[in-house]
């Protein structure tokens, strides 16, 4: 009996593959694509049908903002204040990205200088962005607009870079360089060194600044994490003239170099 039934499976099976192999021999073992993928205009990217959802699209809008650094600090017995934020709103490739940046004197005055950019901001690959737009000054000086184009994004490493070429109204070209990198002491208790680079390919003296490398800034602040969307952070700062633009600033009795130790809080949302 067990014999008998073996037998009749073995030969259904050879009937079902007999029957089934001039198909497969026919498409190589594939199913034939008009049966999975129905006709039609195609994408010219994918060949995928125009009436498929895209698996990235840019249709939903998202936003965010942080304050990388708002802070209070002591410059050789002088105190002051300084905030840097940013933030964008958009899709997965194209958004507007605003910045603003700043600093002055905790009493007697105006802030010494504030700055607003406003950017277009476009993915070019999955760690790195270029970004156009506009920059303007609010100086005690007169102030002024700049052209932008910029590249930011996460350099090997993991070093945060954000680069960007600016061309004032009157043509003066600038270059400003920023990067950050975050050492994870613990889950919460994060250590971040900063640099900044400035420089300019003409000598601006209105507005204290030669050509050449006019100045750099180095920081080191350590954030603890109360919130993963906020943290307190203490650290110091250290900037440095160069070059015609430190001439300037010593023909004008400014200092040159100076050190702060800051205490500041970091937040975004």
């Amino acid at each position: 009996m067990l014999k008998q039934s073996t037998s009749a499976i073995l030969s259904a099976t050879v009937l079902f593959l007999g029957s089934t192999a001039p198909a497969l021999a026919a498409s190589d073992g594939k199913a034939d694509l008009d049966s999975v993928i129905p006709g039609g205009p195609a994408d010219p990217n994918s060949g995928a049908p125009l009436n498929w959802k895209k698996p990235i699209h840019d249709q939903q809008v998202h936003k965010f903002f942080l304050i990388d650094r708002l802070e209070y600090g002591d410059v050789d017995g002088t105190n002051n204040y300084l905030w840097d934020a940013q933030g964008w709103i958009g899709g997965d490739y194209n958004k507007l990205w605003l910045k603003t940046e700043g600093e002055g004197p905790m009493r007697g005055g105006s802030p010494e200088s504030t700055e607003f950019q406003a950017l277009y901001n476009r993915t070019i690959s999955p760690f790195w962005s270029a970004q156009a737009g506009l920059r303007y000054d609010v100086n005690p000086n007169p102030d002024r607009g700049f052209a932008v184009l910029g590249l930011q994004g996460l350099a090997p490493y993991w070093f945060e870079s954000d680069t960007s070429l600016f061309v004032s109204e009157d043509g003066d070209v600038s270059f400003r360089g920023e990067f950050e990198y975050e050492l994870l002491i613990t889950q919460r208790l994060i250590l971040q060194p900063r640099a900044e680079i400035n420089m300019s390919a003409q000598d601006v003296p209105e507005y204290g600044l030669g050509s050449g490398l006019n100045n750099t800034e180095m920081g080191i602040r350590l954030r603890y994490e109360i919130k993963r969307e906020f943290a307190p952070y203490i650290g110091v700062r250290w900037e440095q003239t160069y070059g015609e633009t430190k001439d300037i600033a010593q023909a004008e009795g400014e200092e040159t170099s100076s050190t702060a130790f800051v205490v500041g809080i970091r937040a975004w949302y």
